[in-house]
This record gives structure tokens, sequence and C-alpha cells, in this order.
């Protein structure tokens, strides 16, 4: 009898021993589901670019990848397939990478996105108008003719990247680093001192970059000069620059989502950069071209006026910037920065 209740309590705490296993498995399982789940919630923005489709699909995929990388050699002013941007700088020296890098005015959702509302214009642009935008503004040219193998190549590359990535609202890095806005303006004297010690190496002291040795294209690009992308570009916006030099710069400084400059240094930056009283830019090609015809749409760190709100172009461009943001969010307005 007594070897008949030490066989029972040893099956029972068997069974004891195999429920607590699965709890801990179960447990275990949860919490690396959780897990997954939190790294997928932080994941960088990512595609595979080895991936490319085939057939003639692939080649305008391939072509329009190269455009991005090497827009100078094939559609610039020495171009070997059209004479198109004005300068020689590349769509990869702000949408680095190819648009794929994260902080970096990454494309992985501008087929999504688009056609979309811009405040710039006013009005609906569709994706062909925006990328015409910035072959026009930072690189100085003229207008792709919509139905022509490059602008074809562009989007079809563009439709590839969306096509290839897995994205969610969660996904960090497709839009630029945020900068917090202090309560002091941003300062183009502080920026200097800031650009001699971590810019000027690459884009030189007087800011027109440096020629790679081939003279086709940049190995670092100007960021003033007659060559240099012009006001009403997204980069002439001093918040805007500041974002993408947070995330970007110093390029052997700064790892993705680990920024080297603060976010008051970036800003200090951008102010030098685009301070037209210190340094030249070349001028819009038509005097008709209007910027946010809608005031109350303009961008908080636009500089040019008329403004329907009680600040001047100097704090507009420099800040300081939450005064303007108060002023317009107690309107029940959301200013766009």
């Amino acid at each position: 009898m007594k070897k008949k209740y030490q066989y029972i309590t040893f099956l029972l705490l068997l069974f004891a021993l195999a429920n607590v296993a699965q709890l801990v498995s179960c447990s275990g399982s949860r919490a690396e589901e959780a897990n997954n789940a939190d790294s997928a919630a932080v994941s960088l923005v990512s595609v595979d670019t080895g991936k490319m489709p085939g057939g003639k699909y692939g080649d305008a995929v391939r072509y329009g990848r190269e455009l991005m990388l090497h827009t100078a050699y094939y559609i610039g002013p020495d171009g070997v397939n059209g004479h198109y941007t004005g300068n020689k700088m590349n769509c990869t020296n702000c949408h680095r990478d190819a648009g794929t890098r994260p902080y970096a005015f990454n494309l992985v959702r501008s087929f999504r996105d688009y056609p979309q509302y811009r405040a710039r214009e006013g009005r609906i642009l569709s994706l062909a108008e925006r990328i015409n935008n910035c072959v026009m503004r930072p690189n100085l040219g003229r207008p792709l003719p919509l139905d022509g193998k490059e602008m074809i190549s562009i989007m079809a590359y563009l439709k590839f990247l969306s096509d290839s990535s897995n994205v969610s609202k969660t996904t960090k890095g497709l839009k630029n680093m945020e900068v917090e806005l202090p309560n002091v303006a941003a300062s183009s004297d502080r920026g200097e001192v800031l650009y001699a010690q971590n810019c000027e190496r690459c884009h030189a002291k007087n800011g027109e970059g440096k020629m790679r040795f081939d003279n086709v294209t940049y190995e670092y690009p100007p960021v003033w000069g007659l060559l240099a992308y012009r006001p009403g570009s997204s980069m002439h916006r001093v918040v805007k620059l500041a974002q993408w030099l947070k995330g970007n710069m110093p390029y052997d400084k700064t790892a993705e989502g680990k920024p080297f400059l603060t976010d008051a240094e970036a800003l200090d930056i951008a102010a030098f950069v685009n301070d037209d009283k210190k340094h030249k830019r070349p001028l819009p090609k038509t005097t008709k071209e209007v910027d946010y015809p809608h005031y109350e749409e303009k961008a908080i760190d636009y500089d040019k006026g008329p403004f329907k709100d009680p600040f001047s172009e100097e704090q507009h461009k420099y800040g300081p910037y939450k005064p303007i943001i108060d002023y317009w969010e107690g309107k029940g307005i959301t200013p766009a920065i």
C-alpha cells in the first residue's frame, strides 16, 4: 500500500512539473512574441534593392535607380541622355542611398503618398509633378517630359521601393529626424563656427563643395553658391535642413538613428548655410512662381511674406518658432513644420 501511495505521489509530481514547464514555455513564447512586436514597432525603414524584377519593367526600375544615384551623369548639364538639370548634383545628395536611407528624405512611401495636397503649391500634385519640382528647384533644371524614359523610369523605381518595403505608421526613418525647437532664435554666427568645425573639410570654406576628379559630379555637393539649391527648395528652410543635418551629418560621425549634432547645433548650422545675407544662391527662373499662395498654410520657417500673423520674415526664418506655433494653434490651425 505504501508503494502504491508513493507511485501516485510520483505521478502527481510529474503532472505538476509538466504544467509548470508548459506555463514557462507559453510565457517565454509570449515574451518572444512581445519582443518581436517591439522590434517590429521600432524597426527602421529598409528595402532590398538586390531583388529587382526582371524584364523590361526591371530595366526601367534599374535605370530609375541609376538616375537617382548618378543624376548629373545621365541628365546633367553634360548628361549622356539629355540635359535637364542645371547643376551637377545628384538626387542621392539629399535622398541618400537612392532614397532608401532612413531619416534622409526617404522615398519608400512616395509612390503610395501621391497624388498629395502640397501647401507650397496650394494644390494637389501628382508624383510626376513632385519629381519635376526636385529637378527644377534643388537641381536648377527644366521639367522632365511626363512620358519620357527618365520620368517613367524614376516612377518605376519608386513603385519598386513601395512594393518591396514593409512599413507601417510605427516604422522609423520614413521622415527626417525631429528637432526640439528652442526658445531662442537659431544663430548664423554660431553656425559659422560649427560649420568650420564639422562641415568645411568636405563642403569647403566657401560652400562650393568638392568636384569629383572627372568633373562629372560632386564628391561633396555645394551647400550654397550659384550652383547649389535655390530658395524655395525644402533644404532652404532652416528647420527642414536642421532635421536632415541631425540625421545625416557629419556623414562619418552619424549612424542611422544616432545623431552626432545636437538639435541646437543642427539649427545653427542650417541658419548659417541658409543665410542669404552671407551667401549667394541662384534665383528662380521666373517671377511668376508663387510659393504658399494660401498664407495660413505657410511653413513656420518659410521666410518670404506676406504673412497672416504678426511675426517678421527674420523670425520666420531663424525663430524663435514657438511663438509662431502658439499663435496658429490658438486659432485652431496646426502649423506646418
